[in-house]
């Protein structure tokens, strides 16, 4: 049995102000052609198929052709809500929709009942199950001690009633111990999202979705596939894959991935503004073509930095200093004796005190300037 492993699409996320629609539009393409190619028996969606729980009407209208897309190439597929969802939403006509092949999640009420693929080796049985707070399993469990994320999914697995001699393949978003996050994912103070890998040990293969880094949590039986793009230049480093899983006979797993090329990349450069605009640094590289997160090394900010530089880099995302100023550490204190001194000598120390340094004449100037407009309109 071939599965295509998939999560975490975000479809309608923007990031730092710009729109990743016609990013996704172009990845999900590929993505499809990645399934004409492998011939899979099923393709999984492990939830947050949204960045929000009520998307934007172009979001719906992707995912509508994508789906349609692999319906017309006769796949089942298996789709679940992640914490960005709506369960509800996600669920709509998802009876009218499994005889199209495509399963959607229902909204959990304490039972789940798998779908079944079959092969030479036997029967597997595919269980969704959707992103789960400890209150969600509670309402159904009321007579269980719940304190915990892992004590919620371990109900709600025990409820299942898996029978382990057989092949099963979990498809669930939840954040297992140990593995490793990046900035654009949902972070929940003291890590009290935390699910043991524990939980899992009867399943042949678990699906999971939520954290966007591809890897495995706890053995290659236990997979997240990561986002298909980087969301955040935390994630720059990542090489972004369709997670390809085969399961023979029971106890027969392997896993292969297929990487994933996109439409803009997400990348990070670092030097003066000199250095960064200088032609032979930038007519050489793709950098034009990227988004990008500029640090600029100068000892003095640049005027107008951002929009200079985005003449030369359209796609540009970000822009941070790296120097003296922006390396301090320096807290800020309150000002004495505040009666005795001029607005300009009170600015000109809080500039100093955040910035850890003064404020050179031209600066001085202008806020003179804007200080004495501020009175003259006043009076």
């Amino acid at each position: 049995m071939r599965l295509i492993h998939l999560s975490d699409l975000h479809l309608g996320k923007r990031v730092n102000g710009f729109s990743m629609l016609e990013d996704q539009k172009y990845i999900l393409k590929e993505i499809l052609q990645i399934i004409s190619d492998e011939q899979p028996d099923g393709v999984i969606l492990a939830g947050d198929i949204y960045d929000k729980s009520v998307p934007p009407a172009e979001a719906v209208e992707l995912f509508d052709d994508f789906l349609t897309a692999l319906a017309g190439m006769d796949q089942q597929v298996f789709v679940i809500s992640g914490n960005h969802d709506s369960p509800e939403r996600l669920a709509f006509g998802n009876r009218l929709m499994d005889v199209s092949g495509i399963h959607l999640s229902p909204v959990y009420d304490g039972t789940v009942t798998p779908f079944e693929l079959a092969d030479e080796h036997g029967t597997l049985a595919i269980w969704m199950l959707p992103f789960l707070k400890p209150a969600h399993v509670r309402r159904f469990f009321p007579e269980e001690e719940i304190t915990s994320y892992t004590d919620a999914m371990a109900v709600a697995i025990n409820a299942i009633g898996l029978d382990t001699t057989k092949r099963n393949v979990l498809i669930t978003h939840q954040f297992v111990t140990g593995a490793e996050r990046s900035e654009s994912e949902e972070i929940s103070v003291g890590g009290t999202d935390n699910v043991d890998a524990s939980v899992f040990d009867g399943f042949d293969y678990v699906a999971l979705g939520h954290i966007h880094g591809p890897q495995n949590a706890g053995g290659e039986r236990i997979r997240y596939c990561g986002t298909p793009l980087k969301y955040s230049f935390s994630e720059a480093g990542h090489k972004k894959s369709v997670t390809v899983v085969e399961l023979r006979e029971k106890g027969d797993l392997s896993i292969h991935t297929v990487p994933l090329q996109p439409y803009r990349d997400m990348r990070e450069i670092r030097g003066s503004y000199e250095e960064v605009t200088a032609r032979s640094f930038w007519e050489n590289t793709s950098l034009n073509k990227d988004y990008l997160h500029v640090t600029l090394t100068d000892e003095e900010d640049v005027p107008d930095a951002a929009a200079k530089l985005r003449m030369f880099y359209p796609y540009l995302m970000k822009l941070d200093y790296d120097n003296a100023r922006t390396r301090s550490t320096a807290a800020v204190t309150g000002v004495e004796n505040i009666e005795e001194k001029s607005p300009l000598e009170l600015v000109g120390e809080l500039y100093e005190q955040q910035n850890n340094a003064p404020m050179i004449p031209e600066q001085e100037e202008l806020i003179r300037e804007l200080i004495e407009k501020i009175w003259e309109e006043e009076a």
